[in-house]
């Protein structure tokens, strides 16, 4: 990675939050997907069952750190409240 001029945006030694987001993604997908759900039949009904369950994630799901809402109804507060600052 050095000999391409890269640098790893995550994986930094002796710190352990540095992955902290993508493994609380990962718990939430084993544990309302994989282990709710599965198994499955075939790699198509696998693939059809992450697409929703993404497609749910980012749209319906109620996520803590947005105060309990959807992020899509978070983002669209969000841009509403600049829109008024904007205009004010």
């Amino acid at each position: 990675m050095l000999e391409a001029g890269a640098t790893a945006s995550v994986g930094s030694v002796a710190d352990s939050y540095d992955n902290a987001m993508a493994e609380a993604l990962n718990g939430s997908f084993k544990a309302e997907l994989i282990e709710y759900q599965g198994p499955w039949r075939d790699a198509d009904q696998v693939e059809r069952a992450v697409v929703q369950w993404i497609t749910w994630y980012n749209t319906e799901r109620l996520h803590s750190a947005l105060d309990y809402l959807p992020p899509e109804e978070f983002e669209t507060r969000h841009y509403r409240s600049q829109a008024a600052t904007n205009a004010a």
